[in-house]
Order: structure tokens, then sequence, then C-alpha cells
């Protein structure tokens, strides 16, 4: 704050208070203004050089360093003794150092073999709710063994029969993880009229409610197929339909505008029912449809038609995984499925041969026919991986839409055992 003098002799007055020099002769002012005169250099090499002496001195020329790289450092090893530098020629810097190591790879989690389990001393896996639980899993469903376990109050426990156990592990090889993401089943049959689509469609129900992933049936008969005869039709929308749009086609949402599903989460893509329709399904137009439908299904069931000649089936088996070969028990059906399976060996599809799964339906427990079913099973069993009965069962002699509730006790198990032979192939990968 600036102080306010309101009278005049409280102003503090220093500018009088020394006189200022007045320089009235020249020779007592000062020469400190006038500068010397600046010698003028008309030659420029007459001319000396101002320059900082320190800045005289040359520059040490450093060697060019490399860029350094934490993982080319060579790191000492704890508790080794330094070795002593030696004299070796000079080389590039980059060629002394090792490369650093990568990270292998993690292993697939299906792929992975289990750890063998630890003896002498309990872990983990030790906790499983069958050691825990009391009776959980080992009390009975139904029969004797469930009267007596009620009445005693849970005391005695008959312990469950073979068949619950035999069920649990064929529902746990149905349900085996698709290890390539996406699987293909060819269903074949080279008869006419032995069940070859009642079969697709009861394996496709029955992975597809065994399963929480998502089970397709496509009908790739190049002639009029019969598949969507077996469910309900939620669309009119066939193969044909989605080939025209399939790029379209980019979420789960888009596709099922062309499939209808059964009860039992199975999807059915139909073909082409128009008479009028001359253009048939070629193996080209299978092979479009499977790139599509591999990004949206895990598993896909396709019921192929009686030919083995026509374009279609060149397109289903070169891309399929494994094979269900459909036979009825009589002697012309038995020689025209080990006819087929002659002909994909003669024609190097002899690993779809050995992973193959032959089933016999329509077999009648006290039938009067006088084919030996046993010797048919032992024929087949000799160059396929497994043989399935199907047994007679009066809702699938119907010839309509087929409900896995509706199916006998006996059939619905024969299509768990087809099921279960079918996911012990979902761990493989094809060669």
């Amino acid at each position: 704050m600036r102080p306010a003098w309101s009278e005049s002799d409280a102003r503090p007055s220093w500018a009088e208070s020394e006189t200022r020099p007045n320089w009235d002769l020249p020779g007592e002012r000062p020469q400190w203004a006038e500068r010397e005169e600046r010698p003028q250099w008309s030659d420029p090499e007459e001319r000396p050089q101002w320059t900082d002496p320190l800045r005289q001195q040359e520059r040490p020329q450093w060697p060019e360093q490399q860029e350094w790289r934490p993982a080319e450092r060579e790191i000492p090893q704890p508790h080794a003794p330094e070795p002593q530098p030696q004299p070796q020629p000079e080389r590039p810097h980059q060629q002394d150092q090792p490369r650093p190591r990568r990270r292998p790879a993690p292993i697939p989690v299906f792929t992975a073999p289990p750890r063998p389990p630890v003896t002498g001393r309990p872990t983990a896996e030790s906790l499983d709710p069958e050691s825990l639980l009391r009776g959980r899993r080992n009390a009975p469903s139904k029969g004797w063994r469930r009267l007596i376990y009620k009445a005693s109050g849970g005391w005695i426990k008959p312990g469950e029969p073979p068949e619950v156990r035999r069920r649990r592990e064929l529902v746990t090889r149905a349900r085996t993880p698709v290890t390539a993401g996406h699987h293909r089943v060819a269903v074949l049959s080279l008869k006419g009229g032995v069940g070859k689509t009642t079969t697709t469609v009861g394996l496709g129900a029955t992975l597809a409610q065994m399963r929480g992933d998502r089970v397709i049936a496509v009908d790739a008969n190049p002639d009029r197929g019969t598949l969507s005869d077996k469910l309900v039709l939620e669309t009119s929308a066939t193969v044909r339909d989605l080939l025209n749009e399939r790029e379209q086609v980019k979420r789960y949402v888009d596709i099922r505008a062309f499939t209808s599903q059964a009860a039992s989460r199975l999807e059915i893509l139909a073909s082409d029912r128009d008479p009028s329709v001359s253009e048939a399904f070629s193996g080209g137009d299978y092979q479009a449809v499977s790139q599509v439908l591999e990004n949206f299904y895990s598993i896909c069931l396709t019921d192929c038609g009686t030919g083995l000649l026509h374009s279609a089936m060149g397109g289903v088996l070169g891309l399929a995984d494994q094979i269900v070969l459909v036979s009825s028990p009589s002697v012309d059906g038995a020689r025209a499925a080990s006819a087929t399976l002659d002909w994909l060996e003669a024609h190097h599809y002899g690993d779809l041969v050995k992973a193959a799964t032959v089933v016999l339906c329509s077999v009648r427990p006290r039938s009067k026919s006088a084919v030996d079913i046993k010797k048919l099973e032992a024929h087949f069993a000799a160059r396929c991986r497994a043989v399935i009965r199907v047994p007679y069962d009066p809702h699938l002699e119907e010839g309509a839409e087929i409900d896995l509730d509706r199916l006998q006790e006996s059939t619905r198990d024969a299509y768990l055992q087809l099921a279960a032979c079918v996911g012990d192939g979902f761990a493989g990968i094809r060669e």
C-alpha cells in the first residue's frame, strides 16, 4: 500500500541528499563510454580465430553402440564363478547372443491326458461328491432297492443296479466334447427303405437332448428327401434357399430362418420338395452349405441318398469325419451294406470304414426269420468299430414325426448306445 504523505516535511527528500557530479571540464569525465577501435583485417587468413580453447580439443570418437534389448542380455547364473574375459575376434553383436526361447504353445484342454494321481497324500480330486455327500449317488431310483432304501430311512443302501451305472456311462460318452469344434457324421445306406432317415432323426434327437451344444441334420438327398417328414416344420425354406442367401447369414438368428427345431432341440435343414425343381443337389452345393453350418453348429448329421456315384455323395464323403451305415436284418440288406463298405475301401475311404458304426434296424425280438443276427453282427464287427441293434418299435413304423418320449424303452436305449458310439469319435481327428 502506498503511503499518503500529507505534509511536505514528512516526505523523504533523498533526491537532495547527495550532490550530483557536474562534469564541466572534458578531462574530468571518465572515458568508459568510448570503445577501443576494432582492428580492420583485410586478409581473412590474418584474422585470429577467437574460439574457446576447450573446444579446440578434438572430440573423442565413441564407437557406435547397438540397441539394448532385454532379451539379449547375458544374465549370470547364481553361485557360479564369473569367467575371465579372453580376447576373441570381433564378431557381429547379434550373432553372438543366443535367441530367447519361445514359450511353448498350451496343450488343448480336451486332448490333454489326465495327470496321474499322487499316491500317499490327499489332493483336491479326492474331495468328490460321491465320497462327501451321503447317499446322493448311491441311492437307488426304482425297484426293490428303492423300497428297501425308503423303508430303512436311508440306512440300508443296496446300491445302484448295473443298468443305471451303464446308462450313466453311455450318457458320458455321448457328451464327449467335440475337439475340432465341428464334427460331420454321414448316414449312408445303399438300399432304400431300411430306416436311414429314421436313424438320422433318432440319433440326432438323442444327441441334442443329451448335450448342450447345437446339433443339425441336413437332407443331402439329390432327389426328394423325407427328412422333413419326421418333425413338424416351422418354415418352408429349404437347403436351396440357404444356398442362394448364404452371403446374408451373419448370426445364428439368421440361419434359424431356414431350419425347423424339434422338441429335442434337433434342427432340420430340409431339401427341395417342389417336383418342378430340376436342379439336383450337387457336391459343390453341399460343401457351400457345410461352410455356413460349421460356424453355428457343433455336430452336423447328413442324411445321404441311396446312390454312391452322384455328385452330392462325393462332397459328403470328402468332408465326413465318420459314417453310420444303416442296414436291415435281411440277406439283401446285409449284402448291400457290405458292398457299400467294399466300395468305400476301394475309393480310399478305408479310415471311414474302420471308424464306422453299423446299425441293424427293425430287429424283432421273436421274429420267425431264419437270418442269424449274431452272424451279421460278427461280420460287420470284424470290419467296423461297432454294431448297434435298433429293435422294432410301433412308433417308428408309423413313418410320421418322431417323438423320443413315445418310443419304447429298449428303442431309446438303442439310440443312446448309438449316440455313445458316435460320441467316441468326437475326441479324435481324422488324418
